[in-house]
This record gives C-alpha cells, structure tokens and sequence, in this order.
C-alpha cells in the first residue's frame, strides 16, 4: 500500500511578498558586507574621501525615505502610488546599481580621486533604488493584513527567503573569491547575483495582492473630486508632524537606531576583525568562508525557531530579552579576554542575536501603523510614510558606524598597516609593532555591543504596544 504524504500548502501571496525578501536577501548583505573592505584594503581610499563618501551618504540616505514614503502614499502617479508598480519598475535598477561598487572606472592609486567620486555614487545610487523598492515592500507588510498571526506568518515567509538568500551567497562569495582574493570570479558572481535578485522581485510585483492599492485610488479620486480645503490638506509637513510626536514612535526609532548601527558595525568589520583577532593559520580559507556565512544563516534560523515565542508573548518581549543577552555575552567576552575560539563564538552569537531580532521589527512598525490609522481615522494607513520616517532618524547609523570604528583603527595605525603590507596583524613580525591595535580592535569588539545593548534596554522598556498578538484584528485581505 503506498502511503501518500500531503505538504502543507503554501500562501501564495505570502510566496510572493518573500520573494522581494529573497531578492534583498542576495544582494544586500552582499553589499555592506564587502564595499568597505574592498574600498579600504582593495581600492586603498583614503580616510578623507572615506569619510567625505560616509556623510554625504548619511545625509541623502536619511532624507530619502521621508521623502519616498510620502509621494508613495499620496501621489496620484501610478509609479509611486501602486506598491507592486514601484517593485515591478525599480527592480531592474535595483539590480544594476548593486554592481557599481564592484567594478572600477580606472587603475586606481592610493588617495586617488576617482576613489571617493566612485564610492559617493555607489552608496548613493544603491539607496535610492534600495529604498524606492524596499520601501514598498515594507509598506505592503502592514497593509496585507492587520492580524498578528498573519504578520508573523509573512515574517516566517521572509525569514526562510532570506536564509535560502543570505548564508549560501555570502559564503560561496568567500569561496569563490578567495575571501576577496580573486576579484575576477567576485565580479562575475555579483553580475549572477543581480540577475536572479532582478527576476525574484519581477515574480513578487506580478503577483502580491492586496486591495490596499484599490482603496488607495478611491480615495485619491474622491480627493480630486472634492473641493481643496486647506484646513484640512495633509501636507508632509502635517503628517510628519504627526508622526514624530507620537511616544511609542519615538522610542521605537531611538532603539532601531541603536540596533541599525550595531548591525552595521558587525557586517562592515567582522572579516577585517576575525583576520586580525585570530591567528592566521587557526581557519582555513573554507572554513573561514563558511564561519562568515553562517554569521548570516544562523540569525535566520534563531528567528525561525522564535517566531512560535512572538506568536504567544509577542515581539515586545521578545526584543527586550534579547537586550539583556547581548549585555551578559559582551560583558563576558570582555572579561575572558581575546580567547581565540572564544572569539570566533561570541562573533556568531553577536551576529546572529541582532539579526535574528531586527526580523521583528516590522511588527512593531506595524503596530504603530494601526494605533496611528485608529487615532486619525485615516481611510488608508501611511505605512510608506511611517517606514519612510523611521529611516529618517534611523539611517544615519549606517554611516556613522563605520566612519566612526574606521577613524578610531586609523589612529591606532590601522590605515599604516593597509598601506604598508596589506597582511593581518596576526602575521608573523607583527605582533610586536601592532598590539595595541589588536586590543583596541578587541575592546570595540566587546565594548561597543555591550553599550549599545544596555542604552537599548533603557529605551525600550517604556514601549506601550505590547498586547497585538492578544488583540483581534480583520483582514485587509484573505
């Protein structure tokens, strides 16, 4: 007798708003993940053009996202209106401005020019497509349906899309490479990358359904249809003003800041800590490719495995625990010293604890969304807006974190280093004229994750929307 075994089956909306998710996936930690070390060790640019690119970056990557989110809410064109236009138009690009950093427009020449010109447009090209994309693709998450259940079902969607997105490509980009050794098959690798990212969010804009999109144009026509009364227009102005002032807002940014630039700081320094905290022949070149893409599946997978625990107790407590953990491992790493094997331990889990967590944000970003479409009576909720604002304030950290660790190495020797040999401070002849370089490196290894935990815990804990997951809610759409 055969015995036939029925799969659960999937959502298929659900599929499609993850494939946005896997897109992102493939790409954007691809991204942050290697721009700094090529640009630093690879194009040898100097701390200067380093830092002038950093804030110029800081500054359009904030003012951006305010500015899309409110012509995505309330534009009456159709390429900002429509959530699934704006992915289906912006995808393409997307993809093409994610190859930028990769290629160089010259024969470069430590301190070069063209260095800093090329890291100026990349970072700035990359979040604007970023952001126009991605922005819609938040928005949709609080828009698909109000009931917790179901956001913690699309966050379970995404979370698998981005594990089968984010370990594999970033270690079979070490492993290609080389770690960054051979930067012809990483070209070629990121060109494959940003074909398969291009088609993912192509499927994701042909077929997520929601009637946010027809409620949006029939209010936009009745708004038309209508008399302008300027009393009561919604400016950006207004409706900004509206947003900030609200408690829960403030507090939820204050800490998605925090966590943004801890997160930065892990991806944009991890390799270049691990090959200078470790001695050289500790890792083999394979095992050091799979340690730094495990850094990327495992938070995936811690966040799988919690989304049981959100459903019950929802993402309020969920968040703050994960605070006080990442307080107690940092205060011990810091006690136990610079352990080798300890080390490569405590990078996993100081990996892994933000990016497991930060999957929940969303359903904070959507609780808020609701307690804010309640409080105004709004017809639609400005879900581009609200993500839009808190990218305003929260953007910024991903500039700040690397402009800040970069000038603190440099004045320790670290740009000397680069420069001189390009070789870890691990390197035999090293030890002696480099260590206290390595400790700096160890104690913002320890210290700066630990700081950042105990500010969050202060700030979060005031948080008032606590209960969703015991609330019920209606379906925009089943």
């Amino acid at each position: 007798m055969r015995l036939k075994m029925k799969l659960p089956a999937l959502d298929k909306n659900a599929v499609a708003y993850a494939s946005v998710a896997f897109a992102n996936a493939l790409m954007n930690p691809l991204f942050n993940f290697y721009y700094v070390k090529l640009f630093l060790n690879g194009y040898k640019i100097s701390e200067v053009w380093f830092n002038q690119a950093q804030v110029l970056y800081m500054v359009w990557n904030a003012v951006n996202d305010p500015l899309f989110g409110y012509f995505q809410d309330n534009s009456s064109l159709a390429c900002f209106r429509r959530r699934r236009t704006s992915i289906l138009y912006g995808a393409p690009l997307f993809a093409l401005s994610f190859l930028i950093p990769w290629f160089p427009w010259g024969r470069y020449q430590p301190d070069d020019w063209l260095i800093g010109v090329h890291l100026i447009v990349a970072l700035n090209l990359y979040d604007t497509l970023f952001t126009f994309v991605l922005l819609q693709h938040c928005a949709l998450f609080a828009e698909v349906s109000r009931k917790h259940e179901d956001r913690v079902r699309l966050m379970r969607y995404c979370l698998v899309a981005a594990l089968v997105g984010t370990g594999p490509t970033i270690g079979i980009a070490a492993a290609v490479s080389n770690n960054m050794e051979n930067l012809h098959n990483f070209r070629v690798f990121t060109v494959l990358i940003a074909v398969v990212a291009w088609a993912s969010m192509h499927y994701a804009a042909l077929n997520i359904r929601t009637e946010i999109d027809v409620e949006r144009d029939q209010a936009l026509l009745d708004a038309d249809s209508q008399p302008k009364d300027p009393s009561r227009s919604s400016s950006i102005w207004k409706l900004s003003w509206e947003i900030v002032t609200q408690k829960d807002f403030i507090l939820f940014v204050t800490m998605n800041f925090l966590q943004i630039f801890h997160m930065t700081f892990l991806i944009s320094f991890a390799m270049i800590f691990a090959d200078n905290l470790l001695p050289k022949d500790m890792l083999s070149s394979l095992t050091r490719s799979l340690l730094y893409g495990s850094g990327f599946v495992i938070p995936q997978i811690a966040a799988l495995l919690l989304s049981p625990v959100v459903e019950r107790v929802g993402s309020y407590q969920v968040i703050l625990g994960s605070f006080y953990l990442e307080l107690v491992c940092a205060a011990g790493m810091y006690l136990a010293g610079p352990q080798p094997w300890l080390i490569v331990g405590y990078l996993l889990v100081d990996i892994s604890i933000p990016g497991a967590i930060f999957s929940l944000f969303n359903i904070s970003v959507s609780d808020i969304i609701d307690a804010d479409s309640a409080k105004y009576a709004r017809k639609t909720p400005l879900s581009s807006m609200f993500f839009g604002m808190n990218a305003l304030f929260t953007k910024p950290a991903q500039s700040l974190a690397p402009m800040l660790v970069v000038t603190v190495l440099n004045r320790y020797g670290y740009e000397e280093l680069v420069r001189s040999t390009a070789a870890p401070i691990t390197a035999p002849g090293h030890d002696d004229e480099h260590d206290e370089l390595r400790r700096v490196m160890f104690q913002i290894f320890c210290l700066l994750p630990a700081t950042v935990a105990f500010l969050q815990i202060l700030v979060w804990k005031p948080f008032g929307l606590r209960n969703s997951h015991a609330s019920t809610a209606k379906y925009i759409e089943t």
